[in-house]
């Protein structure tokens, strides 16, 4: 079933109210809890490894994939592998973005250990790596070194409030530049830089709704996106990851078979339609932008991109603002290498590869991302 007009406003004009008071009330109001159980317990784990990693898990990741592994075998270590089954083959075709979430899981869980008194000494890719993809070699070893670190507290309680932004900002607040240059002063491993500048912002909006584009009307990588949709309480609850749809509109309208992914990849639907306009006022509606640049492209400097990419969340918490990257741009397949130049020649001037981009600017609260138990993720422990 397509999603009609009508039967859109009528939906929108009332209908999930309507439910709520029905016996379909229940489903429509429904959230998946299970879903957001690792955001409550993170840290409630007396091993030191166990409890650094609680929080690990609740890193950002691209799609909310979640694709680490850990290895607890030996004492005192962490071994971290990828889960080959959680790539994204179309729109990060080198596992570039992936590994860019892998380093945001390093970082986060480094700054908890520091908490409790432990640094960690990272040993990355040691079986050796590949540019063009990952396979079942260890990403890093992670050894805990009790009283090895300072911690960084003005990060670290940032954790459990940091969130992707996925909602228009408002354009009426500005960012001003004082505010990005304490956010860009959270990098430690990488280059950041960014603009509050109305030019600039007018400039990268333009990039990134063309970007967009790209990637919504490039068949394969449009259906990536699609196929990871989880659609009402129920699918959240299943699948803890992927691009969450919760709520009790959405509730309403996957109750109803008015949102689903057949309707979501037909393009003259009113759920494409209106879907396409929902994330256009989201690039529209940036009140910043920032960007990372390294000198080269390897998967350390990737690691690295996202141990700062981490710190960079953390930080704009910290400050009240939200931030949501906008990384169709650098994605390496060619339909997207017009705007790939674009950016790189735009933002890294000098040279070097542009890791993340992301747009920033104030706006309502936004709630958790679903995440899988920390003991799913952990093999042969």
């Amino acid at each position: 079933m397509t999603l009609t007009r009508r039967k859109t406003l009528a939906l929108l004009g009332g209908g999930a109210i309507l439910a709520a008071t029905t016996g379909a009330g229940y489903k429509v109001t429904r959230m998946p809890l299970t879903a957001f159980e690792p955001w409550a317990t993170a840290g409630n784990y007396n091993e030191p490894r166990m409890r650094a990693l609680s929080y690990a898990i609740l890193a950002p990741n691209p799609h909310n994939r979640q694709p680490w592994q850990v290895d607890l075998r030996t004492d005192g270590e962490v071994t971290l592998r990828v889960d080959q089954s959680r790539l994204l083959p179309h729109t990060d075709p080198f596992n570039r973005q992936i590994v860019v979430g892998l380093g945001c899981f390093l970082e986060l869980m480094c700054l908890a250990a520091a908490q409790d008194g432990y640094g960690v000494d990272l040993d990355l890719f040691p079986d050796g790596e590949d540019p063009t993809g990952l396979d079942d070699r260890r990403v890093a070893v992670a050894r805990f070194i009790l009283n090895g670190t300072t911690p960084e507290p003005d990060l670290f309680e940032q954790v459990m409030t940091r969130r992707s932004y996925k909602k228009p900002f408002d354009t009426s607040q500005p960012v001003d530049a004082a505010t990005l240059s304490r956010v860009l002063a959270a990098a430690k491993f990488t280059s950041f830089a960014g603009s509050v500048a109305p030019d600039d912002i007018a400039a990268l909006r333009g990039i990134s709704r063309d970007a967009l584009r790209i990637e919504l009307e490039t068949p394969r990588t449009y259906k990536e996106s699609v196929d990871l949709l989880r659609i009402g309480h129920r699918e959240v609850a299943a699948n803890p990851d992927g691009i969450d749809f919760t709520g009790p509109m959405f509730e309403a309208m996957a109750l109803t078979g008015i949102f689903t992914r057949k309707a979501a990849l037909d393009r003259t639907s009113m759920t494409y339609i209106e879907g396409e306009k929902a994330v256009f006022a989201n690039t529209d509606t940036a009140m910043g932008h920032l960007w990372q640049v390294t000198p080269t492209n390897t998967r350390s400097d990737q690691i690295n991109a996202g141990r700062d990419w981490l710190r960079i969340n953390l930080a704009t918490a910290g400050l009240g603002l939200g931030m949501q990257p906008l990384s169709q741009g650098l994605q390496e397949y060619p339909e997207m290498s017009d705007i790939y130049d674009q950016m790189h020649a735009r933002l890294a001037p000098k040279g070097g590869v542009v890791q993340m981009f992301a747009r920033i600017g104030y706006g309502p609260n936004v709630g958790q991302s679903p995440r899988w138990p920390l003991e799913s993720k952990i093999v042969n422990a």
